[in-house]
This record gives C-alpha cells, structure tokens and sequence, in this order.
C-alpha cells in the first residue's frame, strides 16, 4: 500500500507548494515512484499551478487529468458525491505509486473555514497523515504558535491526524524562535520569506497588462520581476532609481526614456533590467524602432494598450508563483527545504525505507548529496555558454559544490543577470589574466621542455581555456574541471593527458558511461576514448572501472566482454580478453572478475545458468568491460535508445585529478550531473602524485 502525505493549509499563500516540491523531491530519492494528487483542482483543464509543478517532477508519471480529484464546481454540486469521487481517483493513483502527495485547497472559492474542514475530512478518509502548513508573514512566533494550535485542532476535531508542521515565509531573523515554538517531535522546519519565490515572472506581467512583445529575447519572459516601476521622470532621474530585475513602465512615446533604458541595460555599473513595458498605446516611432533593431538588445519590450496607472495595477497585482517555467525559483525551493527543514526526521516519520531498485533518478539526487558532503572546487572553462551558467546557477544554488568560470567577468556576469540567474557566488578568471598565464607558462614549459617547449609557446598555449583550466586543476587552484559543452573531446581532454597524467600504477585514461536502467545502474567502459586498447590496458580499464563503480556506492562485479563465454571460442580478440581477466586476477585477487564473457550470460541470470552456471560474475555483472571503442561505444548507444536507458558520462578516470568531458549537446542536467560527479571524485583524490608517465 502507497505511503501518502496529506499537505494543508487553514489559510491562503501559506506557500505548501514549496513544502510540496521539497516532499516530492524527498520522496525521490528513496521511493521508485512517487505519486502526486489534488483532491480538489482550480480547474481541471491542465492550469492548475501547483499541479503543474509537481506533475513536470521527473520522478512523477502521471498525466493531469490522472491526478484529479474533483473541481470546486464538483464540492458545490454535492459535497459528498464529490468525497466519494476523491476517494476513488485517489486510490488509482496510489495503486501505481510507492508514495503519495496529496496537496489540499488553495483557498481561491468558498469560505475559508468550510474548506479548511473539508481538507479535514479528505485527509481523515483517506487514512493520509497532514502535513500543516501556516505561514509566518507579518507574525510573531507566537502569532504563529497560535495558529498552529487552533489549526491542529480543528483537524484533529475531524479525524484528521497532524503528522508535521512547517512555517513558512517566515522572517529571515526569527527562524530560531519559530522553530522554538513549533510543536515538538512534528515541527519539522520554519522557511524564510524569500523575494525571489514570490516574485512574478515577466510572462504574468505580460498576461496581466494585456501586453504584446514588441522585440527582444522571448525566453528572457521566463525571468523573475524583481521590481515595477514608472519611468516618467526625465533619463538622469530615472537612471537613479534602476534596480536589478525591474519592470519599468513608460509611455510608448517617451522615445528619451526607452533609449535611456536599453543604454542603462547594456551598460557596466547599471542594474541589468527585467524588461520595459511601454503603455498607452502610442505606436514607437519608425527611426526608434530601427536603432531598437538595430542595436540587437535582448532585453524584452512590451506595448499595453492601458494607460499608466492602469498598466502599474495590473502589474503590481501579477503574483508570483513557484513553477517549472522558473527553474531558478525551483532551485531555491528545493534549497530553502533542504536546508532548513529536518529531512531525516520527515523521512522517519513517512517511515521511508531505501528500496533496493535504484532508478536514474534516485541515482542523479544521490549524486547531488554526496557531492554536497565535501564541497569542492571545480572550474567551468566555457563561460560564455548559456547552458553553463544555467548549469551554475542551480550548481551554486542547491550547494553542491563551489565554482570558477572562466571568462570575461563584465560579460559573464551580465548575461547572468539577464538570465536572471544566480551566480554571485562564482570566480570569474579571465583565462588572460597576466599573473596566472605567467604563473602557468612556467609550470607548464617545466612540464613539457622535453618535448620542444619554449616559454613563449607555453604562454600562448596556457591562455586557450582548456589548458588555462587544467593548469588550475593542476596547481590545486581547483579540484576538477568539466568542459566540452562548446569544444571537442580532443581539445577537452589533451592537455590533461600532457599536464596531469595518469594515477601510479595505470598505464591508460579510459572512460565509463553510467548506464541508469529502469531498476539498476551499470557501469561500462571504455566506451569513448581507446579505439582497440591491448591486453595490459584493458585490464587496467578493468581495474579502473571497479574502481569508479565503488567510489559511485556500486559493488563492482566485473564482465570481460567478448563474442564468446568460457571456453566456447578462439581467436586473437577472444585471447586478449582472456589475458586481460587473467592479467585482473593477478593484479587484484580482491575483484570479482571473471571472462571472456559474452553480454547476455553477464547480465541475464537464466542465460548464465546455461552459459556459465560457475562463475561468481555471471547474471550479476555490474561493470562491462567491452574489449574495444566500436564494440563499447555501439553497445551503449543502443542500450540508451533501446532500452530508454538514462547514460551519464562518459566519466574520465585513471587521471591523478579528476577532469570530464561534456557532450556538445549536453544539457544542463547533464552538465550538473557531470559537475557533481566531478566533485566526488575530487573527494576521492589522495595528495598529487608524481607522474607515471612522461605524456
């Protein structure tokens, strides 16, 4: 039977959404399938919010209407009808589901203590424990005390029993005395107020005003309006009253007033701006609207046909709501609970016992925890890619690790700010800066005189981003680097090859794939750099790979992957495997390896039974080792697109420091997932050695 979770609230913009997302979010790294339910929808059309927000969790696969109850119209019509229908839709839902999330009312309809007491009684018929939610603005602990008293017990009046409590959007300088006051053993966590969560998107202005996009980058709508302001004072006035992330309202024929904003926008020093809305009506005139054009701002300006004091109301009355549209806000909700809200005693009392399926993205969250245990330093040497600093900002923002980018800092940190993400908490190093390029020219010319080095050389080659990045990695400067989202493997990867080299005792820099099945996590390697490694350096990918699959909490049981199993074939490539296993048995006794060996007998269990019924791997292999690049990388692609495989690599190791390389096409989950994995294996990293190879 589904465990379930029942969030409530006695009030309206209490913020359970953020509560909600922080459950979901919870549930997912311990349940395989996480439910999500609305007893009563604002509409069932699909523009429920907050249903929308937890439907789009990768974790939930359910489609709206599936996680439905009944509409408000319904509860009108007949109440109890209504309660027999939640409870029915209900039961389908936890049906295919480990846990559940049921979110209460809205408080948008009927009266609010009527509605409370439903909540009260859908929670009480479906045996769900309440999750209650108040609110702290504009109260005192006691205040809040207070409500928490009388909420409790007019759910516990209906049969409701109140598992949890959370105050939420409380003040920053008084969460210690709310957690004080909250009820002890189920008070879990007091939230702070955060702007940024409460702010509306652009989009909502421009729905709220009636707006039209007139120019400007429409995926910027999607950013946080930290501000609304009227802009009908003359430019050096205005310029003085410019905040980060404001809206600014002016009349369209106010050609002086636009021009100053896009000059403010664009300019060093100025707040960067969230968009303009131009109201009244008025049609910019054609010579603006060509220097508009043609100085290529991205920044969003909007036309409403409102007058000013109309087109202000509606604006300052758009809300602001936690959605998928905003992944900085969803970032900062799940930060906000993680932080502030005591996970393991919410995971006990939901009485969430880790199951033994792992799914892809019961791996990735554990990722992001490990990485979070002992932060490190990783640099991020393509700056000027979009994808990167979304990557940052939900990097910095979850506190998975600490971060440099390289760069121009004028320019990163304003296209940043357009973006509306964020990244205050990053280095920007210019790749040119003229103390670190002579610094790394004289290490690496050290490093690589042998080979023909000439100082002068060195600097020129250390300020290309890639080596700029390694030589920090290199000098402890940071603990690993991720790079390729913009550049080649090659260009990626070489200087490393040169510059840190290879762990004492391993000969070759191979690679994994973590393959994320529906119900389990292989490792396979080497599936991206040794196009037709030999015996000796397939038993070290061999060692490598159960080296990595441990680091990542895999219990490494390891395949040597050929076209035949046992005994059953010959031929020079069957041999080589077989001299590697035998190579990986003499190295490290302590590994479960067994080959040749071919696919199917490695991971089917009836097929080992019949192919290989001795061997210890056989049916239970956990790392595959393909004897070469054709064979690896054909094998995980079809896997990926086969078997609809989640693939997370491919993962650089047999380096001394930990450096990985980004798919061109990486998106920015990969790249947080790369980054993440990045982390923890600088976690894992002894003092520099010295190097095993000359390169």
């Amino acid at each position: 039977m589904a465990r379930s979770i029942y969030i409530a609230s006695a009030e309206g913009d209490s913020g359970k959404s953020t509560v909600a997302l922080g459950i979901t979010n919870l549930l997912a790294r311990t349940v395989g399938r996480v439910g999500v339910f609305r007893p009563v929808a604002r509409v069932a059309d699909g523009s429920d919010y907050v249903l929308d927000l937890l439907i789009g969790h990768d974790a939930v696969d359910l489609t709206y209407e599936e996680a439905v109850g009944v509409t408000y119209e319904d509860v009108h019509d007949d109440p109890e009808r209504a309660l027999a229908t939640i409870l029915s839709r209900y039961h389908a839902v936890a049906a295919k589901s480990d846990a559940v999330v049921i979110v209460g009312t809205d408080y948008t309809d009927i009266s609010g203590a009527a509605e409370f007491e439903f909540n009260a009684r859908i929670a009480a018929n479906l045996g769900a424990p309440v999750a209650l939610v108040v609110h702290g603005r504009d109260r005192t602990p006691e205040d809040i005390a207070r409500v928490v008293e009388q909420s409790r017990a007019e759910l516990e009046e209906s049969h409701a029993r109140v598992a949890a409590v959370f105050a939420n959007r409380c003040d920053p300088e008084q969460l210690d005395a709310v957690r004080d006051v909250l009820p002890a053993g189920i008070g879990m966590g007091a939230l702070p107020e955060d702007p940024v969560l409460v702010a509306p998107l652009l989009s909502a202005l421009v729905t709220a005003v009636d707006g039209t996009l007139l120019s400007g980058d429409e995926s910027l709508l999607s950013r946080e309006v930290r501000a609304v302001l009227i802009g009908a004072m003359t430019p050096e006035h205005l310029l003085e009253h410019l905040v980060e992330g404001a809206v600014v309202i002016t009349p369209g024929d106010r050609s002086d007033a636009v021009m100053t904003l896009l000059a403010a926008h664009a300019a060093e020093g100025f707040p960067s701006l969230a968009g303009i809305i131009l109201n009244g009506g008025f049609a910019t005139p054609d010579p603006v609207s060509r220097l508009v054009s043609g100085l290529g701002s991205s920044l969003p300006i909007i036309a409403t046909p409102h007058g000013t004091y109309g087109t202000a109301r509606r604006a300052w009355g758009a809300r602001g709501r936690l959605s998928r549209e905003s992944q900085l806000k969803v970032d900062l909700a799940l930060s906000m609970f993680d932080r502030h809200v005591d996970t393991d005693a919410l995971t006990e009392l939901l009485d969430l016992a880790r199951t033994d399926v792992i799914t892809p993205l019961m791996f990735e969250y554990d990722l992001i925890d490990r990485a979070r245990v002992k932060r490190q330093r990783i640099v991020l040497p393509e700056g000027e890619d979009d994808r990167i600093l979304r990557a940052a900002s939900t990097l910095l923002t979850r506190d998975v690790c600490d971060l440099t980018i390289l760069g121009n800092e004028t320019t990163i940190r304003s296209r940043a700010a357009e973006l509306g993400l964020e990244i205050d908490a990053a280095a920007i190093v210019s790749p040119h800066d003229p103390e670190l390029v002579e610094r790394f020219a004289g290490e690496y010319y050290e490093l690589r005189k042998h080979k023909g080095a000439t100082l002068d050389a060195a600097r020129d080659r250390v300020q290309d981003v890639s080596y700029f990045g390694t030589m920090m990695v290199q000098l402890g400067l940071a603990d690993g680097m991720v790079s390729g989202a913009a550049h080649t493997t090659a260009h990626t990867i070489s200087p490393s090859f040169q510059v840190i080299k290879t762990v004492p005792g391993t000969s070759i820099v191979s690679s994994v794939f973590f393959m994320c099945l529906a119900d389990r996590v292989l490792v396979y390697g080497d599936c991206a750099v040794n196009p037709d490694p030999t015996a000796e350096q397939l038993a070290d990918i061999a060692i490598s790979s159960a080296e990595t699959a441990l680091q990542f909490h895999i219990e490494p049981r390891v395949a040597m992957l050929s076209y035949s199993t046992g005994e059953s074939g010959s031929g020079s490539d069957v041999d080589k495997v077989r001299e590697a296993t035998r190579l990986v048995r003499e190295r490290r006794p302590d590994l479960l390896v067994d080959g040749p060996m071919q696919y199917d007998a490695a991971v089917e269990p009836s097929v080992a039974r019949s192919k290989a019924p001795d061997s210890p791997v056989a049916g239970q292999a956990t790392v595959l080792v393909f004897p070469d690049l054709n064979t690896g990388n054909n094998t995980y692609k079809a896997v990926q697109r086969s078997a609809g495989a989640v693939a997370v690599g491919p993962v650089l190791q047999g380096l001394r420091k930990p450096v990985n390389d980004l798919s061109r096409g990486a998106l920015v989950q990969d790249i947080v997932n790369t980054v993440a994995i990045t982390a923890i294996q600088a976690q894992g990293q002894d003092s520099p050695a010295e190097a095993t190879q000359e390169g």
